[in-house]
């Protein structure tokens, strides 16, 4: 099916903010055959024409999340991370089922795509009912499959090789794609890091560990073995491939340049790193090293919400705040770390940004509202994106072309229906 949207004015997602007023997005077979001014667009044809009194952005794309905790949100408020996993989400985790898992990813996944995030990085258990529940709702997903040691989980060998198993079965529609998610220097050995290192490249899969979060667990490691935390993943060879590192907080100058030589991508959470009291991450530094970066949420019992574009805004914040720099992350920059940085990020040059050839993951913000008032030149449509929280202006979004949120509803699955169950599960989950 052909269709042309037509919408007030279109912000790309690329890194220099470009914005095109008076636009027109035409998409055929899912995917975007022309972007540019109304004026210059080729004849409609048979096309359905589809007029929309605002912004057309692209998905967005959350690179780190364990979107299932939904059932654990608000939970263990106030401790720190070591304590917070230990006492309080472990614990409830081991008694997890598969049905706990998908029931919380179709709320969470219909979660996202209210607020325009089309494509999520899901590390976490039970990756085949993850991918079942976007299936259901219509959104993206890369989904590392976890590599935990935890109580009831098999064996980490057996872990890795299903993650494997499960990459070669795959839709080609772009849908999910599996990879590998080692949780950590910390809790996995370094020989089936290595390992799974190893798997990943062989089989161009996405490995995604978290790395560098708190300033205790570098200098624990670096007490054990002599070096921080990305040198020590240097020297045993889990660098190289599609790497993404989550967090990144904790990096001093030889880090960062060890990530640059090996082009590792970083995962920044900004909302869960200041929840938790973890630091600042390194952003405008990561940057100007040429390192690819894109925003992601954590999981929602971490942040505790999945509203990307209010992260957008924080990333900003932080970032001109640790610098003392109203000019340290411009608002096209911030917004590019949820579009089109986020997409190469993660390795997938098919998302992203509005651009011809990419796939139609598309985002509607109804820009009738005080929030994107004055409008003085087209780059206030990206600035009142960026500052003046307006994710609950989405109105509507396409995946691949087909509608999945209509008029600010999930046209999918019952979200009603599953904010209850999630209540009932969490409860049982509680103890």
């Amino acid at each position: 099916m052909r269709q042309r949207l037509t919408a007030r004015a279109v912000v790309v997602g690329d890194r220099a903010g470009t914005v095109v007023p008076d636009a027109v997005v035409d998409v055929d077979d899912g995917r975007i055959a022309w972007v540019g001014p109304a004026a210059d667009a080729p004849p409609a044809g048979d096309a359905e024409v589809v007029a929309l009194p605002g912004l057309l952005v692209p998905g967005l794309v959350n690179t780190h999340s364990h979107a299932p905790m939904v059932l654990f949100r608000g939970q263990g408020e106030g401790l720190p991370l070591e304590r917070w996993l230990r006492e309080v989400m472990w614990p409830r985790e081991a008694r997890l089922t598969p049905d706990d898992v998908e029931v919380a990813m179709t709320a969470a996944s219909a979660e996202m795509l209210r607020g325009g995030v089309t494509t999520s990085v899901e590390m976490y258990f039970s990756p085949e009912r993850i991918a079942a529940a976007v299936t259901a709702t219509g959104a993206r997903a890369v989904i590392p499959a976890p590599m935990v040691p935890l109580r009831g989980m098999p064996p980490l060998e057996e872990q890795m090789a299903a993650a494997v198993d499960l990459a070669s079965r795959v839709p080609d529609d772009g849908s999910v794609e599996y990879g590998l998610g080692p949780h950590a220097a910390y809790t996995v050995p370094l020989p089936l890091l290595r390992r799974a290192a190893e798997l990943c490249r062989e089989h161009g899969m996405l490995l995604h560990l978290h790395v560098a979060e708190t300033a205790g667990e570098g200098a624990d490691l670096l007490a054990a073995h002599g070096l921080s935390v990305p040198a020590l993943l240097a020297a045993h060879d889990v660098l190289g491939g599609r790497v993404l590192a989550a967090h990144c907080v904790h990096m001093d100058d030889g880090d960062l340049e060890l990530w640059a030589e090996y082009d590792v991508a970083v995962a920044h959470c900004p909302a869960s790193n200041a929840k938790l009291a973890s630091g600042l991450a390194r952003v405008r530094d990561m940057l100007d090293r040429g390192i690819r970066v894109g925003l992601g949420t954590d999981g929602p019992a971490s942040n505790d919400g999945l509203d990307l574009l209010a992260d957008v805004r924080l990333a900003a914040q932080l970032a001109r705040l640790r610098e003392a720099s109203a000019t340290a992350l411009t608002a096209a920059e911030a917004f590019w770390l949820a579009t089109g940085g986020a997409a190469d990020a993660i390795g997938r040059p098919d998302l992203g940004q509005l651009a011809a050839g990419r796939r139609a993951d598309l985002v509607h913000v109804d820009t009738r509202d005080l929030g994107f008032e004055p409008v003085g030149d087209d780059a206030d449509w990206l600035t009142h994106l960026v500052w003046s929280g307006v994710s609950r202006l989405v109105r509507d979004v396409w995946v691949g072309g087909r509608p999945v949120v209509a008029d600010g509803a999930v046209t999918g699955v019952d979200a009603e229906a599953l904010r209850a169950e999630v209540a009932q599960r969490a409860a049982r989950l509680a103890g």
